[in-house]
């Protein structure tokens, strides 16, 4: 054997020879990791599994876990997940990237199945060239700058901090792109809305983020500064929102950077503390005084988001509004279901408090008839409308305009990970983490979102010439029915017959 040969075979026994040293080492390690986890899991006394399974009952923990993505991706049929299927969130995939949206063969959707929704056919359905966009309605036209639009689809609240810069950024744009608003969330306005140009609805959330001082009282010279960017369309007081109707929050020290200290009007490096309700409104009273307030200084439209437990405490708004004048009155409300989303709420709020915005709707709409207020407030129907039907279901109930906030992040690329709440985002969507943002590209996302609006509001379209209406805002109740426990549907206005507005 020549002198390269040997050289090159003791080049290789030794490569051999320092894998298997490594190897030995690396199973000495686990069996010293196996030992010390046996000792540990028989002296614990806190977990049952781990003291009579040692170190093998670690692993019902991992297949727990794996258990979501297995179900997601493997087991689970198209409509079977929650809080949305497969076949919704495919929806808005193909539609956020321009795909076509048609399917063959015939739908996965049981229509049998009680609540669900059908729409009217037409015999002679409305011609292309027949039909005509969404009108623009006007909210506050008392107001100084009223606000007057033809969006039929909007961005309901999420605020900088709960996503992250590039999602506001391409949520901002792509509103802009598409002629919608967006909803700043209860964070205050970041310049990441104002960046992109979209029309903006400050929210004022319980801590007053954005419009207060330091010890959390509401600022008049605040609300006049925020209202000075013209972009800022309109004011919404958040009562409550779907998933935690009744419950606060806290946005702890180490996330109160500079830049949100200074966005939201808070203190450096303290925890930010959401009351679970305005502190400073605690009747029927002090909310339409509060309306009247922002109103005034602002010179722009105001209204409030909330989720309704039952219709007694309308019944009692509405005749307060009556009693004291209409000026008082808000000039919309947002209307949130139970099936709201959020980052982060306890379960027992999530599951089991508030309507579902497919019973509320109704109430909000025939009551605000009742009183003779429905000319003068405007419904912006919220809770887990995203989709064409979704949304054509809104507007036959007496929606004017709809908002989302998980449509949008499904638009944006959220794929259901379920770790809103855990800074682990893997879309780049609600974490800060700068590694996984940089995956969130704004200006292609912003044409998604773009694209996403678009196809949405061209398929009601398409629903609402099949019932025969020209435009989607003249959908009625009369266009749909809906499928009742014992088998067959029944008209949506018979089973919900519209309270004709009074004159009173």
């Amino acid at each position: 054997m020549n002198e390269t040969g040997l050289t090159n075979g003791g080049f290789l026994y030794g490569t051999l020879e320092v894998f298997a040293i490594a190897l030995l080492l690396l199973l000495a390690g686990l069996l010293v990791a196996v030992i010390v986890t046996y000792i540990y899991d028989i002296t614990q006394t806190k977990t049952a599994i781990r003291r009579n399974y040692p170190v093998i009952g670690h692993f019902r923990y991992f297949f727990e876990h794996l258990g979501e993505f297995f179900r997601q991706y493997f087991f689970a049929m198209d409509r079977e997940e929650l809080p949305f299927n497969r076949a919704q969130r495919a929806w808005v995939y193909r539609a956020c990237k321009d795909l076509p949206n048609t399917v063959a063969f015939g739908s996965t959707r049981d229509i049998r199945r009680p609540g669900s929704i059908l729409f009217v056919n037409c015999p002679f359905p409305t011609l292309g060239e027949d039909a005509v966009p969404s009108g623009a309605i006007t909210i506050g036209e008392g107001c100084d700058h009223p606000y007057t639009t033809d969006s039929l689809f909007n961005i309901s609240g999420m605020s900088y901090g709960a996503l992250s810069k590039p999602a506001v950024l391409a949520l901002s744009m792509g509103a802009k792109k598409a002629g919608s608003w967006i909803n700043t969330g209860e964070g205050g306005v970041s310049p990441y809305h104002i960046e992109g140009g979209a029309d903006i609805v400050f929210q004022i959330g319980t801590a007053k983020n954005g419009v207060r001082d330091l010890a959390g009282n509401l600022s008049d010279d605040k609300l006049r500064e925020v209202a000075r960017i013209p972009q800022i369309r309109m004011f919404e007081i958040k009562l409550s929102q779907g998933a935690k109707p009744g419950k606060g929050g806290i946005l702890p020290a180490e996330k109160v950077t500079r830049e949100i200290a200074e966005i939201r009007g808070i203190a450096l490096g303290e925890d930010a503390i959401s009351p679970n309700r305005h502190v400073d409104i605690c009747s029927n009273n002090d909310l339409m005084d509060m309306i009247k307030r922002v109103r005034d200084v602002t010179g722009k439209p105001v209204g409030f988001k909330t989720v309704v437990g039952g219709p007694h405490w309308l019944d009692g708004l509405f005749k307060d509004i009556k009693a004291r004048g209409v000026e008082y009155a808000p000039d919309f409300i947002t209307l949130d279901g139970s099936d709201g989303g959020t980052g982060a709420a306890p379960m027992p709020l999530i599951d089991a408090v508030g309507l579902s915005l497919r019973e509320s709707l109704y109430i909000l709409v025939d009551k605000l008839n009742a009183h003779g207020l429905r000319k003068r407030i405007k419904v912006i129907a919220s809770g887990k409308l995203i989709t064409p039907a979704d949304i054509a279901w809104a507007l036959c109930v007496g929606a004017d305009f709809v908002t989302s906030a998980r449509g949008f992040m499904f638009a944006l690329g959220c794929i259901q990970a379920l770790q809103c709440n855990k800074n682990t985002c893997p879309t780049g969507i609600t974490t800060h983490d700068p590694k996984l943002q940089q995956g969130l590209v704004p200006a292609v996302k912003a044409e998604r979102i773009a694209n996403y609006v678009g196809h949405l509001v061209h398929e009601v379209g398409v629903i609402a010439h099949s019932c025969g209406v020209k435009s989607p805002r003249e959908l009625r109740r009369c266009h749909a029915r809906i499928v009742t426990a014992d088998g067959p549907s029944v008209a949506l206005d018979e089973r919900f017959p519209p309270v004709k507005e009074s004159e009173a």
